[in-house]
């Protein structure tokens, strides 16, 4: 985790998974060094694998979903990423959503997401899905959601993209919400730190 940004922009990437040497986080890790490349730009990098989250109804005995919870709510923005599993996302992600609680710390922020896939056809099935999901808790899911097929042959062993075009994709998926952000919501910002200065 980084130093607090000049100008408050906070982005979260979510990796959703917690299999070693997954490609899920080769992908999300490419997105985050993309957004570390953009000056007064946090980047809080959550790996559940890091963490003991409780299945819903469980006590959070660690704390590990309070701090979670507080660097999403704190985020201006979030990247999720999923691999996909049987036609559908993982229930790592699903376990990060849950323990969000309600109202959710998704509520209202922009979401990018972010799916890796083996098969050809790439993780569509599971990116419409956590769509859905992601909507109905109030999220602002972004249009452009980036699927990665065949993945298995995109990154070597020490998760370097081998494809250009894939990562610059991949990479993609930060622009796409920082631009969202820049235009949608530190204007706003703006506008409201002009009022309350002549307001005074």
């Amino acid at each position: 985790m980084t130093e607090e940004s000049s100008d408050g922009i906070r982005i979260a990437v979510v990796i959703g998974t917690v299999r070693p040497g997954n490609y899920t986080g080769m992908a999300a890790n490419l997105v985050a060094a993309e957004l570390g490349r953009h000056d007064g730009v946090r980047v809080d990098v959550i790996d559940p694998a890091e963490l003991t989250l409780p299945f819903p109804g469980h006590e959070d005995t660690t704390g590990d979903a309070q701090r979670m919870g507080d660097i999403l709510r704190g985020a201006t923005g979030v990247i999720l990423s999923t691999p996909e599993y049987h036609g559908g996302f993982s229930s790592v992600i699903k376990l990060v959503i849950e323990n969000m609680g309600f109202p959710s710390g998704l509520a209202g922020k922009p979401v990018a997401l972010l799916g890796v896939a083996a098969g050809q056809i790439g993780a569509i099935k599971s990116l419409e899905s956590l769509q859905g999901i992601c909507s109905h808790v109030g999220a602002v899911v972004l249009p452009g959601s980036v699927s990665v097929a065949g993945v298995q042959r995109v990154f070597d062993d020490d998760g370097t993209c081998t494809d250009p075009a894939v990562e610059k994709r991949i990479r993609g998926l930060a622009t796409n919400l920082l631009d969202y952000i820049h235009d949608n919501i530190c204007p706003r910002r703006t506008l409201e730190a002009m009022v309350r200065s002549e307001a005074v």
